[in-house]
């Protein structure tokens, strides 16, 4: 039977007496009024106590109401006395009609006129009175349902907000999808609760301590219960699902909600369970089951890399402080794991960027597949990863030389199946002092390196005990070498082309780059030497050299390039901050050199200057007041905030590659493309996107509101003597109807 919520007062002491009086003006002889809730308990009289004869009547009555719809009342011996039953109905038909409530009014014994009034006659007395009974226990009924539909909500909001942590934009911590589960089966009341998603490797299963239902109806429905989540994108309600553990069927209630990725397509479920005999599952079950797949969805999203299902490098680095916490409590042993995909660049090169995509994925997928329980794994950044092993250092070694060989296959199941694929692994133990992951993964990354210098393709390993990893690393020979080309002026400046986009009007710039010549006359670019250079303190003497240089070959062409207004690029590292004579020699420098400081512009990290913001304030503001430009390089990887952006005399960003190159494949990247670029419009600041390497990425980034763009697309970086030679053509270029020199080309 289906009882309306019971008519219950509104305060304790809420009294009905101003109706009694009215009841009473309408009936003189009425001896006593008393009103009953819908379940027949007492909820307000007239007298002190209500006789067990006119109490006995009720359930009767009751049944009598629902029985007989179109009816309103009754009239009934209660003991001696001649009772009048009058049934308050809702407004709204309920099914079956129970009455909101019961009004009994009674008359003294022996009363000859009460005993021969019909009911339809006193109905017909009262009937203003009663109605107006009625509409002031309605009133204080709503205002109840009220009162218990706010503080429902208010139960699901606390419920939402618990698991919300007070922002979206977060990663990953190792209990937030468990405290999801875990409040999905609290707050819902129910028997079992699971979270699938598959291509993540996440399963959570909680079953009610109240309530519990067997967990080995998911070995049999989680099959079902994706498809279903598959076929729809909303949540599905069924209350009477018959499922067979064994040889025993039995039926739930379950309502399967699914978790969408960010193009709406489903990747997993949220699924909860209760027993036929619990109430059914309702539309406000549904809604609220929505939520909390959407929240796991956008953690999810915030927290694993979308090209190899991995973590991300912040919800990595969580993930291994919150397990190198407990280190200390367990004595568990880790390892570490830094892992480095060879001569990407010559597979983006020789087979295009979509293939090299796709041996990140597939590499990805090798160690997701291998991954045993407690291992934490991430991709780093584009061609590194990094894994958390719970493996003594043998076992880990065992584990990276299986997972090194099966790297070395992934060639095989690519285009002709010639395709060179291959790791350099490093691995180390996790000292146990280690909480960070900055600590905890230094002498893998190092070991790692050894791999790569001593021919790639293998597994090393570092051991603090072994020092041939450090003292025989390649650096020691790569110093040398770059030691060796400083002194015997071996190093050459290229310039790389900075367009502007769309309709922005600035004028064009040019990077200048270094490059050093090895003893046999071959190129080497940055990525070879720079780690060297930075290692042993070298920045500082090459920063020199290159702004020197620099400006000594821009010299000849000052009038040239004030009229054309082109801009060059110069970068210096973190490590010449510390030098406290470098600013006071870069600008005298450049007030020796005759060049118009406005066509200068120096680029400093964004690591590198909040690392050493006193220094890069000083510098960036001597060379503002002197007339250059300031740009801060790789911006969104570092560790800048608005007050810094505020603070520092900058007045051009350019966002790190990373974000651009992953620009038409990963939402995020470009949700921050687009973000950096609105920021620093209404900064008045100049955008720069790197590594813009195909005409789709520079027709987006474009549209995104990036102001100028540089990379393969536009221009390849080419000698700058060959540039500084056709600089009237590059300042003719510059003009409307200008064609670039075909030193600029992007083929």
């Amino acid at each position: 039977m289906n009882i309306p919520v019971p008519v219950r007062p509104a305060i304790a002491d809420a009294s009905l007496e101003p109706y009694a009086q009215l009841l009473r003006a309408l009936l003189p002889r009425m001896n006593s009024l008393s009103v009953f809730n819908a379940l027949g308990e007492l909820y307000w009289s007239t007298e002190m106590s209500v006789e067990p004869a006119l109490t006995a009547l009720l359930p009767h009555t009751i049944r009598s109401a629902e029985t007989d719809a179109s009816s309103n009342g009754e009239q009934r011996m209660a003991g001696n006395e001649p009772t009048y039953l009058f049934w308050l109905r809702r407004d709204d038909a309920a099914e079956p009609p129970t009455p909101l409530a019961v009004v009994a009014i009674s008359f003294k014994p022996g009363n000859a006129d009460a005993d021969l009034r019909a009911f339809s006659f006193v109905q017909a007395l009262v009937k203003p009175g009663i109605e107006c009974l009625r509409r002031e226990l309605m009133a204080r009924d709503k205002i109840l349902n009220l009162n218990s539909s706010l503080l429902e909500q208010d139960n699901d909001l606390d419920m939402l907000l618990s698991i919300t942590g007070g922002t979206d934009n977060k990663p990953e911590s190792a209990g937030d999808f468990k405290a999801i589960v875990n409040r999905a089966t609290e707050h819902l009341k129910v028997g079992l609760s699971a979270l699938i998603v598959p291509e993540k490797g996440i399963a959570l299963v909680q079953v009610s301590a109240e309530s519990p239902i067997d967990t080995s109806i998911l070995a049999k429905a989680h099959r079902h219960l994706l498809s279903m989540a598959q076929m729809r994108h909303k949540a599905t309600i069924v209350n009477r699902m018959v499922l067979t553990v064994g040889t025993v069927s039995s039926a739930y209630r379950v309502l399967v909600c699914p978790v969408l990725r960010a193009d709406g397509n489903t990747m997993g479920v949220l699924a909860l369970f209760r027993t036929e005999s619990a109430p059914e599952f309702t539309p406000h079950y549904a809604r609220l089951t929505e939520l909390l797949a959407s929240r796991v969805g956008t953690i999810i999203g915030h927290s694993y890399d979308a090209l190899t299902s991995l973590l991300t490098r912040p919800a990595f680095e969580q993930r291994v402080g919150s397990a190198l916490q407990e280190v200390g409590g367990t004595q568990r042993c880790w390892s570490a794991l830094s892992i480095d995909i060879n001569r990407m660049h010559v597979i983006n090169d020789n087979y295009g960027m979509h293939m090299g995509d796709r041996v990140i994925a597939q590499l990805g997928e090798l160690i997701r597949t291998r991954l045993p329980p407690g291992a934490i794994a991430a991709r780093i950044s584009g061609d590194r990863f990094a894994i958390l092993l719970p493996a003594a250092l043998q076992d880990a070694a065992k584990f990276a030389e299986a997972l090194r060989a099966g790297a070395e296959d992934l060639g095989a199941v690519f285009g002709d199946g010639k395709m060179s694929v291959s790791v350099s692994i490093g691995v180390s133990a996790v000292d146990p002092r280690s909480k960070e992951f900055v600590h905890a993964f230094a002498a893998a990354e190092t070991a790692c390196k050894a791999a790569n210098d001593r021919g790639r393709n293998r597994v090393e390993l570092y051991q603090e005990a072994d020092e041939s990893i450090v003292r025989r690393f390649t650096d020691i020979n790569l110093i040398a070498d770059l030691r060796a080309a400083i002194a015997e002026n071996r190093l050459e400046l290229n310039a790389q082309l900075i367009v502007p986009l769309g309709k922005h009007e600035g004028p064009p710039h040019f990077e200048i780059l270094l490059r050093m010549i090895g003893e046999n006359g071959e190129i080497v670019g940055p990525d070879h030497f720079m780690s060297a250079a930075h290692r042993y303190q070298l920045m500082p003497t090459l920063d020199r050299w290159v702004i020197e240089h620099s400006l000594e070959m821009l010299k000849p062409h000052a009038e040239l390039l004030r009229a054309s207004q082109i801009v060059f690029a110069i970068n210096f590292s973190g490590q010449s901050l510390q030098d406290a004579d470098f600013t006071a020699h870069v600008v005298r420098m450049i007030e020796s050199s005759g060049l118009d400081p406005q066509m200068l512009c120096f680029e400093l990290t964004e690591s590198a200057a909040i690392g050493n913001l006193n220094r890069a304030e000083e510098l960036m503001r001597r060379l503002r007041k002197l007339g250059c430009n300031i740009a801060l390089d790789d911006f969104g990887t570092g560790l800048s905030s608005l007050a810094y952006l505020r603070t520092l005399p900058i007045g051009m960003l350019k966002i790190d590659g990373s974000f651009v190159r992953d620009v038409l494949k990963d939402p995020r990247a470009e949700s921050m493309v687009q973000a950096i670029a609105q920021l620093a419009r209404s900064m008045s600041l100049t955008t720069v996107a790197e590594y813009v390497e195909t005409d789709e990425i520079r027709t987006r980034i474009t549209a995104l509101g990036v102001d100028y763009g540089q990379g393969f697309a536009i221009g390849r970086p080419v000698p700058l003597v060959d540039v500084v030679a056709e600089l009237p053509l590059y300042a003719a270029a510059a003009q409307p109807s200008g064609v670039w020199p075909a030193s600029a080309s992007a083929a």
